[in-house]
């Protein structure tokens, strides 16, 4: 009987967690782990993080040891991407022309920056974060400080990299054409601290104003803002969100609508063929819907999902989405979905003022999402909570003295 491979197309987290789990779940045949990139497979909140501070080197980022897709039997090809999928013949293409047949294919290809498409867009010294070489860029360009920093997005990557520039020295301008920071992550409640934690810091935040386009004789000089004013700027950093990378899928024929579709075991509309991390937009029975997931813990945790599902094992992925962030001496974690509109109550327990606290986001009296602001070793009660889909009392919920394990 012929070995049987196994393909993994995206040599990210998700792709390199999977392999891991195949050799970990005894898989014998062989791995393919292909990705265009030439790093080995790496986790991506350093580069926003520790690796642009300059605090973490940027080894700590890699999923792996260098030598450990070699102990393991893992053919990890970088530089290299899958370029089409022959469905019919259970084959792939790769870049470099080669067939390779497989009986069984992993989709984690990511997800691309949405790229700023106004005037001035091509000028130098703009950057976007989404890989190593990236977060090494700008790094470079922020680090020695006194430079003149302009964020277009309130985002996660916007807020961090602000944070990022502050902390080396330099003026740090941020616009976002939403009333307030975070406001399609969490809406205005928390959005608003945000806001106020950034501007203590001494950025200048201009909300409900987007960016018109950019001024400089090849290198960027300015930005003008949808409301006329022209920011200048040293260096300007885009993160205004990311789209799924479903070229390969579309083409392939599955089904695509924000992502690659997926059932709850992470399978494709082809038995053969699973999805995982940024680009699967997957059914998640716990929260009754499909939802794409563009966070850390999403790959971390459904390339594993996916490889078990490879196999043939029973597998309901239903992880609660969770993140996490450091800006200035803030750090929160975040469970659940809170974006507006899907929520009608917040309420806090802990001290707002010092920004310790736990904020809940209720629907119907129920607890959908929550945040854990500079206080810890909460999320797993946080997401029991979530999980349990039972209406709360709010005054129980909001008094420090009654244990979150109780009301869950």
């Amino acid at each position: 009987m012929p070995e049987e491979t196994f393909v993994i197309a995206g040599a990210s987290l998700a792709g390199a967690k999977a392999a891991e789990t195949l050799r970990a779940e005894g898989f014998a045949g062989r791995i393919l782990l292909v990705g265009d990139e030439i790093e080995r497979p790496y986790e991506r909140p350093p580069l926003s993080k520790g690796f642009l501070l300059d605090k973490e080197p940027r080894d700590k980022a890699h999923v792996h040891e260098a030598d450990w897709y070699d102990k393991h039997d893992v053919e990890l090809r970088v530089g290299t991407s899958v370029a089409s999928i022959d469905r019919a013949a259970h084959q792939v293409r790769l870049s470099t022309k080669e067939p390779v047949g497989y009986d069984r294919l992993l989709l984690a290809t990511g997800a691309s920056v949405r790229r700023l498409e106004v005037p001035g867009s091509k000028l130098q010294g703009i950057h976007y974060l989404r890989t190593m070489a990236d977060s090494a860029a700008l790094k470079q360009a922020i680090a020695h400080g006194g430079r003149r920093v302009v964020v277009a997005g309130a985002g996660w990557i916007g807020l961090e990299t602000a944070a990022a520039a502050r902390a080396y020295g330099n003026d740090v301008t941020v616009i976002e054409p939403e009333p307030a920071p975070l406001h399609a992550a969490m809406g205005p409640e928390l959005g608003g601290m945000f806001a106020e934690l950034h501007r203590e810091h001494g950025v200048d935040l201009r909300l409900d104003q987007g960016v018109a386009g950019f001024w400089g004789a090849g290198q960027v000089s300015a930005v003008v803002t949808s409301g006329g004013a022209e920011v200048p700027a040293d260096v300007v950093v885009v993160g205004i969100g990311v789209r799924p990378n479903t070229r390969l899928a579309e083409e392939a024929g599955l089904e695509v609508s924000d992502g690659i579709l997926v059932d709850q075991s992470l399978r494709t509309s082809d038995p053969d063929i699973f999805a995982a991390g940024d680009v699967a937009n997957a059914y998640n029975p716990l929260l009754g819907r499909r939802i794409r997931v563009e966070h850390w813990a999403n790959a971390l945790n459904g390339g594993p999902a996916a490889a078990r599902a490879m196999l043939g094992q029973d597998v309901v992925y239903d992880r609660i989405p969770y993140f996490f962030s450091d800006q200035y001496d803030l750090g929160m974690e975040m469970s659940g979905v809170a974006a507006p509109g899907e929520y009608d109550e917040v309420v806090y327990r802990g001290d707002r003022a010092a920004r310790e606290f736990i904020a809940f986001w209720l629907s119907g009296g129920r607890v959908v999402a929550g945040m854990n602001v500079n206080v810890w070793d909460v999320t797993g009660d946080v997401q029991a909570l979530i999980r349990s889909q039972r209406p709360v009392d709010a005054a129980r919920l909001a008094d420090p003295a009654v244990p979150l394990a109780e009301l869950a």
